[in-house]
């Protein structure tokens, strides 16, 4: 019976196009956290149910994808890379800490699927566990920075303000801290819903566009108000920013400790080179999993905002010990790939291409067939990367292929070549830019379009010319 190929809701294939983009990029930030003394980590993608269960909060535990084994024992796919790496530090001793780790995998989540947004996406990671709050949270906005330049995504800005903050805000607003983790959820809607509908949310509730409900949390006008005054706090530098928190929280004892925390990472990130034109601290920054504990950051693209935060973590000091023993501090962050790369793609910043050959040697004549597959393999050693025509077909449809694929050079040899001790290399682009349509190799060699001899003897070492590898 014929089987008809479909994907499970929320489900894609990653054709070659899309996989040598992510790998670009991938690539790009790996660099940058190695940079840094990040060592890499691989994790199983399921995880008992009790390790994902409850460290995350409830919209997190509701869109956990559970699965069996042939034990009948209650598993689940993993919905962030975060959870089991908290439990590898507490189940292997001789991790040494500060445990400095990135990784990159697919994660999984039970959502509503709607366009740009999967239930299978993948994350990259980088973490400091062990690590007390200062140093190690500067770094994260630090690398968070340096990679966002390193992939040339155009202007960005990282934001960054603490869950202490938004505590603080709790008492200001004389709001009981049990109350935290739903209100805090709410807050993080704020860019995405504006803050009218925040304030519905808080209150009574409200219809959104497909017509339902949204429920309210039922606060009262003086605390909404409170909140609103709190997220009107603006300012093009860092330390307004604080001067103005410092003013709105004087009657609280504890906050001046709070904001110290905030401060001295600022002061670092100045001494640094990074200022409040990249690094601004916004205290509507809440980000929605309930286990951060302290400084939180999120990154996006000025000029894409609607793509919203590409990049988002922050200080999670509590997760570890839910595996018994002492609380061990953590901070990190989580590249949202697939975001990213859908935000550079809208930008025009994502570089096409479905091969990651950079050559194609064609074969003209069976009879050369060893000679065309030895300079294969010459330039392949030479770190060219190289595809060798293969199949049956006349040279216009090789070169088709190569057009095709996006193949920037082509190396043609016939028999005439051969018995002169040349080829013909052939620059794709030019010869797409011409246009024609070119199918024999007489034609192609009057037409001469981007088009010129090399000496066999030579072809290697201009190829890896052309290519920058010299």
């Amino acid at each position: 019976m014929s089987i008809k190929p479909r994907l499970s809701r929320g489900l894609r294939d990653l054709l070659p196009d899309t996989m040598l983009a992510r790998q670009r990029l991938i690539d790009t930030v790996r660099n940058v956290y190695e940079t840094y003394g990040f060592a890499p980590l691989d994790t199983p993608a399921i995880e008992y149910l009790d390790v994902l269960s409850g460290s995350a909060g409830e919209e997190a535990q509701q869109s956990i994808f559970r699965v069996s084994n042939p034990e009948e024992e209650e598993l689940g796919l993993r919905f962030d890379l975060t959870v089991p790496l908290s439990r590898v530090v507490s189940q292997y001793p001789e991790v040494t800490l500060p445990f400095r780790r990135y990784q990159v995998s697919q994660v999984w989540r039970a959502d509503k699927p709607h366009p740009g947004r999967f239930r299978q996406f993948t994350q990259f990671d980088l973490d400091a566990v062990g690590a007390p709050c200062g140093t190690a949270d500067t770094e994260i906005l630090a690398a968070i920075c340096d990679s966002l330049s390193a992939i040339d995504v155009g202007p960005y800005q990282v934001r960054f303000s603490s869950r202490e903050i938004l505590n603080l805000l709790l008492q200001h607003a004389s709001i009981s801290a049990d109350r935290a983790e739903e209100v805090f959820r709410v807050l993080d809607k704020l860019e995405k819903i504006g803050i009218e509908k925040v304030k519905l949310e808080l209150t009574h509730g409200y219809r959104d566009e497909s017509g339902d409900m949204i429920r309210g949390l039922g606060l009262g006008d003086d605390q909404v108000s409170a909140i609103e005054r709190f997220l009107s706090i603006q300012g093009n530098d860092r330390g307004d920013v604080l001067q103005q928190l410092r003013s709105l929280f004087a009657d609280i004892e504890t906050s001046a400790e709070q904001l110290d925390v905030i401060e001295r990472i600022s002061s670092d990130l100045d001494t640094l080179g990074y200022g409040s034109d990249r690094v601004a601290l916004d205290v509507s920054i809440a980000r929605g999993l309930a286990y951060y504990t302290g400084p939180v950051f999120e990154a996006v693209l000025l000029d894409a905002p609607q793509f919203g935060s590409v990049f988002g973590g922050g200080r999670y000091d509590n997760l570890v010990a839910r595996f018994g023993g002492p609380p061990i501090p953590a901070t990190g962050a989580s590249l949202g790939v697939d975001r990213l790369l859908a935000a550079m793609e809208h930008l025009g910043k994502v570089r096409p291409a479905k091969t990651p050959a950079e050559v194609l040697v064609t074969v003209m004549d069976s009879g050369l067939r060893q000679e065309c597959l030895q300079l294969a393999f010459e330039l392949r050693r030479a770190g060219i990367r190289t595809e060798i025509h293969v199949g049956s077909g006349r040279l216009g449809k090789q070169l088709k292929r190569a057009d095709r694929l996006g193949i920037p050079y082509a190396v043609l040899m016939g028999s005439d070549e051969a018995e002169r001790g040349v080829v013909t290399l052939k620059q794709m682009e030019v010869a797409h830019q011409a246009g024609g349509a070119i199918t024999q190799h007489e034609d192609w060699k009057a037409a001469r379009f981007g088009q010129r001899e090399v000496s066999r003897a030579d072809i290697v070492q201009t190829l890896a010319s052309l290519l920058g590898r010299d």
